[in-house]
């Protein structure tokens, strides 16, 4: 049942994300350019309302691509909390873990959304919402494949890697201790993932393919059985990718 709750979830986000593109490219416009161009727009007009279908945008994307790769984590937190009710002993739902989770994936999407605005307010973007300049875009690879290596993404990615050790290590009893763990497990995942979410603006905000390849690297990283060498092995070739963007700039 949670699972199939989960999945969905995953799916509705992703069918915003379709419809927000047909949306856009009925109008004879690509959906980069019309997001784009609203940005633009809201950057003359101090439109709040458009800002906020940014971060919106931005945060069920991040329900889309990350809630799958918590699947395990959340299972394991429902199964001890399952076992509690059923020998008598106080238990919280999942929904209190899976809440605190989404808060921390909120506040990144709230900050992706400012740096998008700011990258727009100089001129640095460009269709489909992806940054122009290609010297700034091997940077940003170069440097996300050197974070691939460090031990701050080894240290979050066993986190990620481990449900049992973070219940273990990380448990809190009631709604607010459940929230509390979501909140600490979705700052782990941040730490692993966030440097990967960045390369969003290389290849496009929201250029699904791309979106979804990232999304598939990280439910790789996080779940097979050799996530941590394929990590490393991305990494290294993001750091091709990205020299070779720098010596054909």
């Amino acid at each position: 049942m949670i699972v199939a709750a989960l999945i969905g979830v995953s799916i509705v986000s992703w069918l915003y994300l379709l419809h927000l593109e047909h949306g856009m490219t009925a109008t004879g416009a690509s959906l980069g350019a019309a997001m784009a161009g609203a940005m633009s727009m809201a950057t003359a007009r101090g439109s709040a309302a458009t800002f906020l279908l940014m971060f919106v945008m931005w945060w069920v994307m991040m329900v889309g691509m990350m809630l799958p790769s918590a699947i395990p984590m959340i299972l394991t937190f429902a199964t001890v909390n399952r076992r509690k009710r059923e020998s008598g002993r106080p238990f919280v739902p999942t929904a209190a873990f899976v809440a605190g989770y989404l808060v921390v994936w909120g506040v990144f999407s709230l900050a992706a959304a400012l740096t998008q605005s700011g990258l727009d307010r100089a001129a640095l973007m460009m269709p489909p919402m992806r940054i122009a300049s290609t010297v700034l875009g091997g940077l940003l690879l170069i440097g996300a494949g050197v974070y691939q290596w460090t031990p701050l993404k080894r240290a979050c990615l066993g986190k990620c890697r481990s449900p049992v050790d973070f219940v273990i290590n990380h448990w809190h009893d009631g709604r607010l201790g459940a929230l509390r763990m979501g909140i600490a497990h979705g700052a782990f995942c941040l730490g692993c993932c966030m440097v990967l979410m960045g390369l969003l603006f290389v290849g496009g905000v929201m250029n699904l393919i791309w979106v979804a390849g990232i999304a598939a690297m990280v439910l790789v990283e996080k779940l097979f059985p050799a996530g941590d060498v394929i990590a490393r092995l991305g990494g290294t070739l993001m750091i091709g990718v990205g020299a070779y963007l720098l010596l054909s700039a």
